[in-house]
């Protein structure tokens, strides 16, 4: 038996199925589209419908169930954790140490942290709380380059073991090896866009050296990554400090002062939001030019 096909018998999503006739020698086309798929053509817009205002109900009691969550913090828990921990905390530390003490214990932690491999965010607070957002970002900022300096010099007597456990993660070695790559601009921005990222902090300060960035680079992409993160930990120390002050005081915030923190939190969640987002997608676009030049 044989059978010629034509053109039509090869459209995308089609089908042809062959049926040997009586006599032996014919056959019959039986051609089904695709578009008719699982539901139909007069099902298509019905199933369509079903599956939007599913969508949309589960967005809307996952934004409820949200918004009551957060009533329920910050009528109940929020209070109840201010009263017993973070307004003990705040008084201790204002009756143990003087500021020169407390800028010092902060620019120490934030400078030796990185190097053990702990977060400084907490030291980021204190700084936000106690020195504002002048004092409290040159503190930090000072801190900063030290932190970032120890691990990268420590980091040249890890060398090896820092490569073998690189290789052992080539996906995720590909992203922080873009730092080592081109020239000093090109550094100091792979590094700026790292730092954005959510790329974790106290691993890349070990992980740099291996990728043959130089230091300058790094420090000063380093610096400039981490500005946004900085602001938002010090609007953050700002904010519970002024949470923790009305809620000893036992009065509660004017609208001016909500108004004010609702913004500002509202416009910190934007914008690290809309950086982090920008910097992954840079750093993918300068991930795909650098595999197009190798391969």
């Amino acid at each position: 038996m044989t059978y010629n096909a034509t053109e039509e018998d090869f459209r995308v999503g089609d089908y042809v199925e062959l049926e040997e006739g009586v006599d032996g020698g014919t056959c019959r086309e039986v051609a089904s589209s695709s578009s008719s798929g699982c539901c139909g053509e007069s099902g298509g817009g019905s199933g369509g419908w079903l599956w939007s205002f599913w969508w949309w109900a589960k967005l809307v009691l996952v934004v409820a169930f949200l918004g009551v969550l957060g009533a329920v913090f910050f009528q109940w828990v929020g209070p109840f954790f201010m009263d017993k921990e973070i307004i003990p905390i705040i008084n201790w530390e204002r009756e143990t140490f003087s500021q020169s003490m407390l800028a010092l214990l902060v620019f120490g932690s934030i400078a030796i942290f990185p190097t053990l491999l702990l977060p400084s965010s907490p030291s980021m607070w204190v700084a936000g709380m106690t020195f504002g957002y002048g004092y409290g970002f040159l503190l930090i900022i000072g801190a900063v380059v030290i932190g970032v300096s120890l691990p990268y010099l420590i980091g040249f007597l890890f060398h090896h073991k820092i490569q073998v456990l690189l290789e052992k993660y080539p996906k995720k070695a590909s992203i922080i090896r873009l730092a080592g790559e081109g020239n000093w601009f090109n550094q100091f921005q792979a590094v700026t866009l790292i730092r954005i990222s959510p790329f974790p902090y106290v691993l890349y300060n070990y992980c740099a050296v291996a990728t043959r960035v130089n230091y300058c680079p790094y420090l000063l992409g380093t610096l400039i990554g981490m500005v946004p993160e900085i602001f938002v930990a010090i609007y953050t120390g700002i904010l519970i400090k002024t949470l923790a002050d009305a809620s000893q005081d036992q009065r509660s915030l004017s609208a001016p002062q909500i108004i004010c923190n609702v913004i500002g939190f509202c416009i910190s969640v934007a914008t690290t939001v809309i950086v982090t987002l920008y910097a992954k997608r840079r750093f993918n676009k300068l991930q795909a030019e650098e595999e197009l030049l190798l391969h």
